[in-house]
């Protein structure tokens, strides 16, 4: 049965890897070695990078102000919890007295720069090729790192500057990566390698957080941005040898994996050319439906992200070590669930028979309301911090299922175009990270556990939202516009 762009739904997976081919004569190429998830690791560990640099500041900024200076001195709202003396020599780094809106303003800066490369980046990877944009962009990410402590001693509009730089280069990798998935994944392949590939953000979180946090304690501050520019180092040397764009330019590929690859897609990919349907983009409900998800998501997400050792610090009365160690367990849940989310959703798909749109439906839900309602029990645990550690772990965890919920989405319903939407999807989602550390931090200036109930509050009413809208006008199947034969009849 061939394909074709305005069947139902349920086509998704009645022929869905080989469409058009003997399914006979083209063997599913083994796992094991190959290609495709040799790049979905490779991938995963640029991931890696891409995030312990974007969230390393989280954990160094608890160590870098000058705690004798009133307003950033007061004591945490629970009390504090023993921990062991801070070895002597870590106190060479210079301090800053930064007030909380000055803070707000650092943290949130990254965003201002992630937001300005989301489009161009998706744009460019289809035209150019994903590779070598998304290598340089974390490059570029890792060398502005490496800046970051003669920054801060320049002052805190240097390092804010420095900080949207990071975020114009790491504002292509999700673009790219996606444009990159979109000739690399075969559909009912699609969910493990994607996940695979993006909880590598997860994992960066997981490592970054407590490893920040024990180079805070025995170095001192500036050696998280150093030690973590030395791995991505490493990381752009691995990928410019081992990477290529797609399985076409491959060196080492399989005749085998790439007839696999190539034959499964071979009716989802429009040729590559300067056309792009903008208006029909923009007119996309179900693409709009993955901008609000995408949207709440990250609200919570990056609100988290940013403030949640300052939380740990300032409310539940954790030491440097310790903040960085227990704010990494509610990212160790994500990358878990992430993980697992995406074997159970091509599961559902390849043996269950389950749609496309009902599956990322499903776990959009789960993935959003699930964390909403425990993001709010947070608020309302005191100074039970074993209690308040589980929900927060528990509300990070329920949100790994969105990878293979909203997340992926785009490559259901224009393969061809994934990596522009997401670039479209993750300028808006970009908003949260942007706007929501400021908003937070202006909500909690006096860090009273009341402040903070407001903060989780207006990010589970968000998600929940989102998730509602989501459910109601997502879509599973690829898009009309987004298929070469149906481009000749519109734009």
């Amino acid at each position: 049965m061939e394909y074709s762009a305005s069947e139902t739904e349920t086509d998704d997976y009645e022929h869905p890897l080989l469409d058009g081919i003997d399914r006979d004569k083209v063997e599913k190429a083994p796992v094991c070695g190959s290609s495709r998830y040799g790049l979905a690791l490779l991938s995963c560990y640029g991931f890696f990078v891409a995030y312990a640099l974007r969230v390393n500041l989280s954990v160094a900024m608890v160590d870098m102000l000058n705690t004798n200076v009133t307003g950033n001195a007061s004591p945490s709202h629970c009390p504090q919890h023993a921990s062991p003396a801070r070895p002597r020599h870590n106190h060479t780094a210079s301090l800053y007295d930064w007030d909380s809106e000055t803070q707000g303003w650092i943290l949130g800066s990254f965003f201002y720069g992630y937001i300005l490369t989301q489009i161009p980046g998706g744009y460019l990877a289809r035209k150019y090729g994903a590779k070598w944009l998304l290598g340089l962009g974390i490059l570029g990410t890792v060398l502005f790192t490496l800046l970051t402590p003669l920054a801060a001693d320049l002052g805190a509009g240097y390092l804010i500057a420095v900080r949207v730089l990071e975020g114009i280069g790491e504002g292509v990798t999700f673009p790219a990566m996606h444009a990159m998935w979109a000739s690399w994944a075969p559909p009912l392949e699609r969910s493990r390698l994607v996940t695979i590939s993006y909880t590598g953000a997860q994992l960066g979180t997981v490592v970054a957080l407590p490893l920040s946090g024990e180079i805070c304690f025995y170095l001192d501050w500036t050696y998280v941005f150093y030690i973590f520019g030395a791995v991505g180092l490493l990381w752009f040397i691995l990928w410019v040898f081992l990477v290529s764009s797609s399985p076409s330019t491959h060196r080492r590929i399989s005749a085998q994996e790439k007839l696999y690859i190539t034959s499964s897609l071979k009716s989802q990919l429009s040729p590559s050319s300067d056309h792009i349907p903008w208006l029909s983009i923009c007119r996309s409900l179900p693409l709009w439906a993955i901008v609000v998800a995408h949207f709440s998501y990250n609200w919570t997400f990056y609100t988290l992200l940013t403030l949640l050792p300052t939380y740990m610090s300032d409310i539940l009365g954790f030491s440097i070590q310790q903040n960085g160690m227990l704010s990494a367990l509610p990212y160790l849940g994500c990358w878990l669930v992430g993980l697992l989310g995406g074997q159970l959703a091509d599961h559902l798909r390849e043996t269950c028979l389950f749609s496309t749109a009902c599956v990322r439906k499903a776990l959009t839900i789960v993935g959003m309301i699930g964390p909403a309602v425990f993001l709010v029990a947070t608020g309302y645990t005191g100074c039970n911090y074993v209690l308040a550690i589980v929900f927060l772990t528990v509300s990070s965890s329920l949100g790994g299922l969105t990878a293979s919920g909203f997340n992926i989405n785009h490559l259901d319903i224009a393969p061809s175009y994934a990596g522009i939407l997401l670039g479209i999807t993750n300028s808006f989602a970009t908003i949260p990270g942007m706007v929501g550390p400021v908003i937070a931090r202006a909500l909690t200036r006096y860090n009273t556990m009341e402040e903070w109930q407001t903060v989780f509050f207006i990010s589970a009413g968000i998600n929940v939202f989102g998730a509602t809208f989501y459910t109601i006008f997502g879509k599973g199947e690829v898009q009309p516009w987004a298929v070469k034969k149906e481009r000749s009849h519109g734009h």
